[in-house]
């Protein structure tokens, strides 16, 4: 399956949580609670109010070589729109990728998704356990400041 079929199929609108295809086509989904999407909503409005320029997107899909992953929250630079625009998946990842983790990832999954976004030329991508716990990755490993937000209260 690819991603422009899932976004065709009438059976897989409005579900109550999120889907990403793995390098096979198939469909892995993910259960997403309430405070998922308030961690979401704080993340956007961090993201917004201390970056003047560029797009803040929710479930913003990337392909990946293990299929299209859905990043909770990205942050892209005006260039990056200027060269991706509306194209659905990104061929590229956004420069600030951000997965909140939900009691079902493991560890692997996660530091898989990390690999994965910065080889797709994400600048950093962000892993926001809960409140208060944000471990942030660059090429160079992990990280204790972002390049890009001055302060990560979420």
């Amino acid at each position: 399956m690819q991603w422009a079929d899932v976004l065709a199929e009438p059976s897989l609108k409005n579900l109550p949580f999120k889907i990403e295809l793995n390098e096979k086509g198939h469909i892995e989904m993910s259960p997403a609670s309430n405070f998922h999407g308030y961690l979401q909503s704080e993340l956007v409005w961090l993201l917004r109010s201390q970056l003047d320029t560029g797009r803040v997107i929710t479930e913003c899909s990337i392909d990946t070589p293990k299929g299209v992953k859905v990043a909770d929250v990205t942050w892209c630079s005006p260039a990056f729109v200027a060269e991706q625009g509306d194209l659905t998946p990104f061929t590229k990842a956004p420069e600030i990728c951000i997965e909140v983790v939900s009691p079902s990832n493991t560890f692997a999954e996660m530091q898989d998704k990390v690999l994965l976004y910065l080889a797709k030329g994400a600048k950093e991508v962000w892993l926001v356990k809960e409140p208060g716990k944000t471990a942030i990755y660059r090429a160079e490993g992990e990280v204790t400041q972002s390049l890009f937000v001055g302060r990560i209260v979420v």
